[in-house]
């Protein structure tokens, strides 16, 4: 009952109630963003939620858009500044995702939705992760967070899908805010070391090669030269 009904219930009321509480403050952040990194305030990707169906993640932008003298943008690192770093590092650049939680695509609590190109990837057993929705934190995020390799996360990922309970998310909420507050496991996640999961694994589920492809024709996503079969 909790997994399939109240659980969705607790997170619309409660995220709806957060962010109206936090309203104030979410408006001086958009001002902030808007001021110190440019317009738009919000950085949208697809990605894969519930049923293996994309959607669009929010974010607050962490980069600006300057570029060279050719117009072109310039690299990640010389786009990246204080103000950005400090956004990722205190993770209020994922605060707007309380807003895909509100609109039904995510939860508080789930598997981390991933970039469209990986769904081939994933073993029959891990694609039980898009049988919930996805979280803003999860369990993997409370063991490793950004810096938990990807075998590792997808099993914390399983494991949480398997055990979800009422009392389980609790407890990784209050986990979470340790984590975030103690900005512990702070990185890009799962390439600090290993690469992205397409560079790490041959396909496993080549069926889902063509979903892939539609999903990027008509939603756009994360692009890479080709799949690594």
């Amino acid at each position: 009952m909790y997994k399939h009904f109240f659980k969705r219930i607790l997170d619309f009321i409660i995220t709806l109630l957060g962010f109206i509480c936090i309203s104030p403050f979410f408006l001086i952040l958009c001002i902030l963003v808007r001021c110190k990194l440019g317009s738009p305030v919000f950085f949208i990707q697809v990605r894969i939620g519930k049923d293996e169906k994309p959607f669009k993640i929010i974010k607050f932008r962490t980069m600006t858009d300057a570029r060279d003298k050719d117009g072109n943008l310039l690299p990640d690192t010389e786009r990246f500044t204080r103000f950005g770093n400090f956004l990722r590092n205190s993770s209020l650049d994922e605060l707007p995702e309380l807003i895909n939680v509100i609109k039904g695509d995510m939860s508080l609590v789930g598997p981390r939705p991933l970039y469209p190109f990986y769904l081939p990837y994933y073993t029959p057993e891990e694609s039980l992760r898009h049988t919930v929705r996805g979280g803003i934190t999860g369990l993997a995020q409370i063991n490793g967070r950004a810096l938990c390799r990807w075998n590792d996360r997808f099993a914390y990922d399983c494991k949480y899908v398997k055990e979800m309970s009422f009392v389980n998310d609790i407890k990784i909420l209050w986990r979470t805010f340790f984590k975030v507050a103690g900005k512990n496991d702070i990185g890009i996640p799962s390439v600090t070391e290993e690469g992205g999961l397409h560079l790490v694994r041959k396909i496993q589920r080549p069926e889902k090669i063509e979903y892939v492809e539609k999903i990027q024709l008509k939603w756009g996503g994360y692009n890479v030269p080709h799949f690594n079969k």
